[in-house]
């Protein structure tokens, strides 16, 4: 739907077709405030810079940033649960604690022009090889790079 038709729905009704999602709730009452404030704010059109995006309900800085990078084309790097891990793992940051930093490691590493494709390479490579529990590092393209691979693979025999 439009903003406007989001603006004037109800979170009940946003409800029943995101039910399936995680928190729908929230999700539901935060479409309808961002409809809103995007109608009343912005003539229905969605900003694309990361500041004003930050002020609609339900925007933080990594729905932000995937924002910039894929609705906008700019340069950004969202971090999510996939990007915080590799980047830590492989050595791409210095041990950051939070997305924030590891965003700010990042961007300062990786050219701009990269930033779109390397997040969603870190992701994928989280996904499917650099995975939370039980990393693959023996199928793993970056074990000759990787931090982790060193600190925890063991000697040969």
């Amino acid at each position: 739907p439009s903003p406007e038709v989001m603006a004037a729905s109800s979170p009940d009704e946003v409800f029943t077709y995101i039910k399936s999602c995680s928190y729908p709730n929230n999700k539901a009452k935060n479409l309808v405030k961002m409809a809103q404030k995007l109608v009343t704010d912005f003539n229905s059109q969605v900003p694309s810079d990361i500041d004003t995006l930050l002020t609609i309900p339900g925007v933080g800085r990594k729905t932000a940033n995937v924002m910039l990078a894929v609705a906008f084309d700019k340069p950004a790097m969202p971090v999510d649960t996939h990007v915080f891990r590799v980047a830590n793992r492989i050595g791409l940051t210095n041990n950051s604690k939070t997305p924030l930093e590891t965003e700010r490691e990042l961007v300062k590493h990786i050219p701009r022009d990269l930033l779109s494709k390397a997040h969603h390479w870190l992701i994928l490579h989280g996904r499917y090889i650099c995975v939370a529990r039980k990393p693959k590092c023996e199928i793993c393209g970056l074990r000759p790079w990787c931090k982790y691979y060193e600190k925890n693979s063991l000697p040969p025999q």
